[in-house]
Formats: structure tokens, sequence, C-alpha cells
């Protein structure tokens, strides 16, 4: 018969004491792991936001806590941008075409009705000094780089919806992304020009009576005279003034979008594109009425912004106070061909420029 062997008293303890040194251990690890209560951690947090509570709370635009130091640093959804693109394909845009298309719609009554201004009397054939050459190089620079914005803006607001149907998808690809360039490049330089142009002509654009006369005969269209005017009228001081104030917040509005610095948020440059495209728009629009007359609209008016003469008559017809200013200066056109300077220190000053 074979004698079981029974093991030691010591061997058991030290198995003993073994195995309760490997829960103590086991667990310690629990406890002490960085994930301990990672679980009860991620439950209270599903218990309080709810699930659909949280993302509805973040599809509202509701600020939160994070440590990020950016501008919107605590949106994690900017629900704003959903109202930006309404204001702009409900209001804005549409907003632009009746402004233009109602302008170009009256321009073309008016010319259909009355025709091109033409002179009274005959030219004399004599010139008076209009713009210096300093005055007419800013006025076509302020007009070149205006008129490139003014086309290239529209084109990104609306060339869209006719472009790629008509012309294809390559080129208005290629079309808008020259459009983009040119707009984002050629505003900083036409803000430049723009005020250059402000300063100099700010002190002939103050309005007076004579100006108020103007308006109520409508520029010489009602009566059959036409009203007095010094050497700007009450249209052209409007002009300036229409460009001086939309002009600007045009040039700032865009400086802000060219240039998002300062800490900006999505929501600041989502309210100076709305501004922007508003105000240019009805910059536009204005400015119609300004290229009409100085282009067809009236007989002469553009000769003095090309070579900076015009005819005595004209002079006497549209701006007859001043010519009884000027009307001794009057030169033959040779005269007017030898002198390459328009060096009038100030608009429509030719005496200065003889001087010089």
């Amino acid at each position: 018969m074979t004698k079981t062997t029974q093991p030691d008293s010591r061997t058991v303890k030290a198995l003993l004491q073994v195995f309760a040194v490997l829960v103590l251990a086991g667990l310690a690890i629990l406890l002490f792991s960085p994930h301990a209560g990672a679980d009860d951690a991620a439950a209270k947090v599903q218990g309080n936001f709810a699930g659909a509570d949280y993302w509805r709370e973040v599809s509202d635009g509701t600020v939160g806590y994070t440590t990020s130091k950016g501008a919107e640093h605590g949106q994690l959804i900017n629900v704003s941008g959903e109202r930006w693109r309404e204001l702009r394909n409900k209001w804005i845009s549409p907003g632009g075409l009746y402004a233009i298309g109602g302008s170009l719609g009256l321009l073309t009554l008016v010319y259909l009705t009355l025709g091109c201004m033409k002179l009274d009397k005959p030219r004399t054939g004599r010139l008076i000094l209009r713009w210096g050459l300093f005055d007419r190089a800013m006025h076509w620079f302020v007009a070149i780089t205006f008129l490139t914005l003014a086309f290239t803006g529209l084109n990104i607001l609306y060339g869209k919806h006719f472009i790629p149907e008509y012309f294809g998808y390559d080129i208005w690809k290629n079309l808008i992304a020259l459009s983009k360039f040119l707009h984002n490049y050629i505003g900083p330089i036409f803000s430049i020009g723009l005020l250059v142009m402000i300063i100099r002509w700010f002190g002939n654009n103050f309005f007076n009576m004579t100006d108020v006369k103007w308006f109520i005969q409508g520029g010489g269209l009602i009566g059959n005279k036409h009203p007095s005017a010094e050497f700007l009228n009450g249209g052209e001081k409007g002009w300036y003034w229409a460009l001086t104030i939309l002009g600007l917040v045009v040039v700032g509005s865009g400086l802000v979008l060219d240039f998002p610095l300062f800490g900006l948020t999505r929501n600041d440059m989502q309210t100076a594109n709305l501004i922007h495209g508003g105000v240019s728009l009805l910059l536009v629009a204005i400015s119609l009425g300004h290229i009409y007359i100085g282009t067809i609209g009236s007989e002469g008016a553009l000769e003095g912004m090309k070579t900076g003469y015009v005819d005595e008559t004209w002079a006497k017809q549209h701006h007859d106070l001043w010519y009884a200013e000027v009307k001794d200066q009057a030169i033959d056109p040779a005269q007017a061909q030898t002198d390459k300077s328009g060096k009038a220190d100030k608009p429509g000053n030719a005496e200065k420029a003889e001087q010089a």
C-alpha cells in the first residue's frame, strides 16, 4: 500500500502568501490605472448630454469651454454661415440686379427720349484748360481700377449662373480664378487712388445754393435754360460724395476681407462680406450715371478728361459761372497742342498752369 505524502504546512503558508501578494498587486493596478473609472466618466457625460441634447447645443452654436486660444475657440459649429448665405443669395444678389438693371433701364429711357445733350451754339474753337495732367492721370487710374473691380466682382457674384451653361465649365473655372486674383490684388491699389482723389478734389465739392437750383432744374432737363454752375455742378459734386462715402465703405470692408487679421471672427468676415457686396453693387449702379453723362449723354464732356481742354461754348453752357472767371484764358488749338504740360495745380486753375 502506497503511502500519501502530505504537503508541508510551511509550503502551504508560502503559497498563500504569494497568492495574497498577487491579488493585492492586481487590485492596486486596477485602482491606480489612468483608465480607472473611464467607463463611469463616459457614462456620466452621456448621461449629462443625453446624446441628442449635446449635439443640439453644438448645432445651435452654443459656446462651450476649450483650452484652445483661437478667436472662436469655444464654438464648435458656426451657425451664422447659413444666415449669411441666405442674406447674400436672397437679398444682396437680387437687390444688386434690381439696382444695376434699374439704372441701366432709366438711362436707356433717358437716351431714347432725350438723346445726347448737344451744345446749343456752335463751337468757337477756342479752348480753356479744365483739368491738369495730374488730375487726368488720377481720374483714369481710379476709373480703370474701379471698372476692373466692378467686372470681376460681378463675375464672382453672378457668373456662376450663366457662364458655365453658355461658355462651358472650363472657361468659367479659369475666369473665376482670374477674377478672384485681380479683385484681391487690385482692390488695395484702387484704395490708394481713391484716397488721393478724395483729398485732391475735396475743396471743390461743397454744395451751395447754386447746386440746389441745379438739382431743382434737373441739371437742365427741366425748363428751357441750362442751370448755372460753378467749376463743378451739383451732379458732379453728388457723384464725388457718393464715391467718397460709399467708396470708403467698400475699401474698408474689402481690406477686412483681404487681410483677416487682428483676431477677426467668422461673424466679422461674414458681416464685412455682406456690407462689401451690397455697397459695391449700389456704387456700381450710381456710377453708370456718371459714365453715361461722360460718354454719350453730353456732347463735349469727355474731351475735358481726355485732353484737359474744353471748348468755350461747352464751358459757357454747362459751367457759366466758372467760364466767367476763366474766359480770358481761352487759347487757340495750336497753343493747346504746344502746351503739353497741363500743370494746373488745382482743378480748373488754368491761369497758374500758364504761369508755370
